[in-house]
């Protein structure tokens, strides 16, 4: 069985690409990260997750974004609320974490050269997200020409690694039907970035937005919501 390292951040994308890889035959290995995020619940939606749909295992990797700062996830920033379709699609948002998908798939590229995975999968998606200069087609070639050229495997010519993107041109009304065909819960998912203390998503930052957006879209209640 080949071994897929899944990004795993604990919303409705990461776990919809966790299901995707478990049924495309992968033995999966799960990766969150805990960077010193505002929205920290979002690690336990990813350990439900993870177990729900199978992960062979589940590691978390603690690194603290906090001594960079400039985002409103890991900086004294507010979250923006209330933004327009138009307004979220206009310039990179203040939520964007520097290079944050950079150093998650370095972790990633780490862990799949010692469990000998040839695959990474990434939620990454072009259609509707927030903006993020990181979730574009061009970054993604990029690593993974990047990948191959840096790691011990690669130069020895022993494996290729690639990166999957199975959401990269979904919109998220299809990604929630793709999720839900390949088995995910999206009960046990959390999107908000600046949750209640209890855990509750606000619904209003640009996450909770286009989250509601592709379930209206998609037909679909949100669990989270009933």
């Amino acid at each position: 069985m080949p071994r897929a390292i899944c990004l795993l951040s604990g919303g409705l994308d990461s776990a919809t690409c966790l299901a995707v890889a478990r049924r495309d035959g992968f033995e999966t290995y799960a990766l969150s990260f805990d960077y010193g995020q505002r929205h920290r619940q979002e690690l336990a939606a990813a350990e439900r997750v993870a177990a729900h749909l199978g992960a062979h295992a589940h590691r978390v990797a603690r690194i603290d974004l906090r001594v960079f700062g400039g985002s409103a996830l890991t900086d004294d920033i507010a979250v923006p609320k209330h933004r327009s379709a138009a307004e979220m699609g206009a310039g990179i948002p203040v939520t964007y974490v520097p290079a944050r998908n950079t150093i998650f798939l370095s972790f990633a590229l780490a862990w799949a050269e010692v469990v000998a995975a040839e695959t990474i999968f990434i939620g990454v998606n072009a259609v509707d997200y927030s903006g993020y200069p990181d979730c574009r087609p061009a970054f993604i070639h990029a690593f993974e020409q990047m990948a191959n050229l840096a790691t011990k495997a690669g130069v020895e010519g022993r494996t290729k690694l690639s990166i999957r993107t199975p959401l990269l041109e979904l919109t998220k009304a299809g990604i929630i039907h793709l999720g839900r065909s390949a088995g995910v819960d999206f009960a046990l998912t959390h999107s908000c970035y600046d949750p209640a203390p209890d855990g509750r998503p606000c619904g209003q930052c640009d996450s909770c937005l286009l989250r509601a957006k592709g379930f209206a879209e998609a037909g679909v209640a949100d669990p989270l919501l009933a």
